[in-house]
This record gives structure tokens, C-alpha cells and sequence, in this order.
């Protein structure tokens, strides 16, 4: 139970942890890419409105328009703000110029050649018949421009951002990890922390119970005996009579707490046992019970389910569940035992028709000594402490046991592991 709670601790810190390192990696890449590709399209912009064509290209193949090749030449009123600009100056721009007609008319491929021409041509024919205005191609960013006569797409290499980004990606991620795997064993050392002191309480607590149960087992005998001889001597008698009542209440609450404390404490002995015969024994004794009490104790128990268990222990828990139904059901009103199985787990199923149990009650029901308000009452001699043995024996089982509450119905169902 205590390492499930340190577990759930460690995955909690963990889950937050993750959760801010993976949110702010994500918030500072994505905002650091939009603002690198707005930069870079501002520079390409800026490389657009200053693009010359070269003097040297034939004028007869510009849509006949020699007046916009010459204002093309010479109309150079665009902003100089990114003139200065470092990283307009060091960056490498491409550009290829493109008539109306669809030939090309130049091809800038600047001062490094990282690119050739016919590389270019090809991605600006590329790019025109995707009629995007800009965007991405392999390491390189574009722009298409309408000028005078010509389009121009504009090219600018992000060979360099794009390394120097997936650098900083992986580094980070490197050392976020280390700081994560760093912080998995502090949030170990933390949660051990958390959980110590209440392990230890438990513990005590179980290890009281256990003490208790056998410290008060031998008074409770010797008053029963005692009681038993003063009954013989003085017959009928009614403080007697009271005394032997309450001997009694406290010997069957002391005999649960040293079941509760076997069963927590000692691992039972493990053996391959037929569920479906131990159940429909174990449910055979209560039906004069139930008879009694008004109710009908049906069952639907499957045929040959066997698991590896200790038959002493689910004894009990089948008598438990059943008393537990009996004690609760409506009068009148049928009471229904089921065993199933699947490949891996057998179930037993207890439904009695009862009142629902508040959603926020329903965990509390397996904690010990605790009992719905409905049935505190003083002449009973169950004392809340059936239902934690029900749930220490099916875990114990590696199973699982929880109450569900439908249509006017109360069903406590544990899943045991076949093993």
C-alpha cells in the first residue's frame, strides 16, 4: 500500500515536472520560430524591394516593355533599414527573376554558390505553380514578389539557423533530461520522506492491534469460564446474564482482530483450490440465515474455477460478503451470490438490495472499525472490522475489492488473480 503511495507521489512530481520542462521547451522554440521567420522574411522583403535585374539581360524577352526594365534598373527608391542590419549583411540571399511568360530571365546565386543555377531555376518553377506567396524549401526560405514586368522569388539560406536551432534542441533536451533523471531521484528521496512517517504509524498501529488482540484474548477466556460456573451455581440471573452478553461481543471483536492481524501479517500458503465448490459451500450455511431475515440467497456460480489461494482465508471472505448482505439486505428482497472467470481472474460478486452508498463513503467502508451510521447500533456484534479483513485477503490474492451501488442495488465484487 505505502510503496503504491510513494509511487503515485514520485509520478505526480514527475508528471508536473515534465508537464513545465516539455510546455516551456515547447513555448520558447515556437515563439523563437515565429520571430526568426518573421526576421527572415522582413530581410527577404528588404531583398525583394532593392533586387535589380542585371543590365545584361535581353530587353526583347522582357514582355516588350523596355521602359519597366529601365525603371527596373534605375528606380531604386526602397527603405535602407536593414542595410546595417549584421545579419542582413552576412546572410546569403539567391534570387531568380522570372517573366510573364514563364522563362527565366536571371539567376542570382551570390557569392558562396552553395547553390547552382539550374538548382534554383528548378525550385522557382517549383514554387510558381504552388502559387504560395512564401514558405520553406529544404534549407532555404522564399519569397515571391510581383515587379515590374518580372516575378522575382527571392531566396535567403537557413543552413546555419537551422544547424545552430537543432543544436540548442538536442542539447537542451540532453541536459533537460539529466536534470529530469536528476530530479526522479529526488523526488524518490522526497516521497520517502512523505510517506516514512505514516508507514510507521501504520505499522505501529497494526502491530497495537495485534498485541492488543492477544493480551485481551486470555482475560475475555478466563471471564467466560468464570461466568459459565457462577451460571451453574446461581441459574438465571440477570446481571450475570448482561456480563455474559458482553463477554461474549468482546470475545468475537477480539477474535476479528487477531483475523485482521493474520491476515495482514502472515503470507498465507498458496494452493491450487477448486473457488467453485469452496463458494458454494461456503454460501450453503447462510440460507436458513437469510430464510430468517426474510431474504431469498440465490447463486450463479461458474463450474471448475480454479486458482492458487489459501482456502482458509477465502472461506472467510466468502462468509464475510454474505453476512455482510444479510445483515444489510431489504426483507423480502433476494440476495444474489456470483462467481465468473476469465482467462486471468475469477470474480466473486455479492448483490443484496440496500440502500446506496454515498460515492465519497464507498473507500472508507474497507478502513478499519468503520461502519455507516445507518447500522451503529449497540446490540450489534459487528464492529467494522469484517470488510478491512475482506480486503487484506483479496489483496493478499493479488485481487482487487470495491462496492458498486445500481438501480436500488449494493454489490461488493473482488477480482482475485488466478496466478
Amino acid at each position: 500500500m505505502f510503496k503504491r503511495s510513494k509511487n503515485k507521489i514520485v509520478a505526480a512530481i514527475m508528471s508536473v515536472l515534465v508537464c513545465l520542462f516539455l510546455g516551456t521547451l515547447a513555448v520558447i522554440f515556437i515563439s523563437s520560430y515565429f520571430e526568426v521567420s518573421r526576421e527572415n522574411y522582413k530581410m527577404l522583403e528588404h531583398h525583394a524591394q532593392i533586387y535589380i535585374l542585371p543590365e545584361n539581360t535581353d530587353r526583347d524577352r522582357f514582355n516588350d516593355k523596355p521602359h519597366d526594365w529601365m525603371d527596373a534598373i534605375h528606380k531604386n527608391e526602397m527603405p535602407k533599414r536593414f542595410d546595417k542590419n549584421p545579419s542582413f549583411r552576412l546572410s546569403t540571399f539567391y534570387s531568380v527573376a522570372v517573366s510573364d511568360n514563364g522563362e527565366i530571365l536571371a539567376v542570382d546565386i551570390g557569392d558562396k554558390e552553395t547553390y547552382d543555377k539550374p538548382t534554383l531555376e528548378k525550385y522557382a518553377l517549383e514554387i510558381l505553380k504552388k502559387e504560395k506567396k512564401r514558405g520553406t524549401k529544404g534549407n532555404l526560405v522564399y519569397l515571391v514578389e510581383e515587379k515590374n514586368g518580372y516575378t522575382l522569388i527571392a531566396f535567403m539560406d537557413n543552413t546555419i539557423i537551422h544547424e545552430s536551432t537543432s543544436t540548442l534542441f538536442r542539447y537542451t533536451l540532453v541536459f533537460g533530461g539529466v536534470a529530469l533523471i536528476a530530479m526522479f531521484f529526488l523526488s524518490r528521496y522526497l516521497a520517502k520522506k512523505i510517506v516514512d512517517p505514516l508507514e510507521q504509524g501504520y505499522i505501529k498501529q497494526k502491530q497495537f492491534i495485534s498485541d492488543a488482540g492477544h493480551e485481551l484474548k486470555t482475560p475475555v477466556s478466563v471471564v467466560s469460564a468464570n461466568a459459565e460456573l457462577l451460571s451453574r451455581e446461581l441459574g438465571n440471573n440477570q446481571w450475570l446474564a448482561n456480563i455474559q452478553y458482553e463477554n461474549e461481543r468482546m470475545g468475537k471483536l477480539v477474535s476479528q482482530l487477531l483475523d485482521l492481524a493474520r491476515t495482514e501479517d502472515i503470507k498465507p500458503k498458496m494452493e491450487l483450490l477448486d473457488l467453485s465448490r469452496l463458494v458454494a459451500g461456503g454460501t450453503l450455511p447462510f440460507e436458513s440465515i437469510a430464510f430468517e431475515e426474510g431474504l431469498v440467497l440465490n447463486t450463479d456460480i461458474a463450474e471448475g474455477v480454479v486458482i492458487k489461494g489459501n482456502s482458509s482465508q477465502l472461506s472467510q471472505l466468502v462468509s464475510i460478503l454474505v453476512d455482510n448482505a444479510v445483515q444489510h439486505g431489504k426483507s423480502g428482497k433476494e440476495i444474489l451470490v456470483k462467481l465468473s472467470h476469465n482467462r486471468n481472474t475469477a470474480v466473486l460478486s455479492v448483490v443484496n438490495t440496500g440502500e446506496a452508498i454515498p460515492p465519497e463513503k464507498t473507500e472508507q467502508l474497507f478502513e478499519r472499525f468503520y461502519r455507516l451510521d445507518e447500522v451503529r447500533n449497540g446490540e450489534s456484534k459487528h464492529y467494522g472490522l469484517g470488510l478491512a479483513i475482506a480486503k487484506a485477503i483479496v489483496e493478499a490474492h493479488d485481487g482487487k475489492i470495491e462496492v458498486r451501488c445500481y438501480n436500488g442495488l449494493v454489490e461488493f465484487r473482488a477480482a482475485i488473480a488466478k496466478q
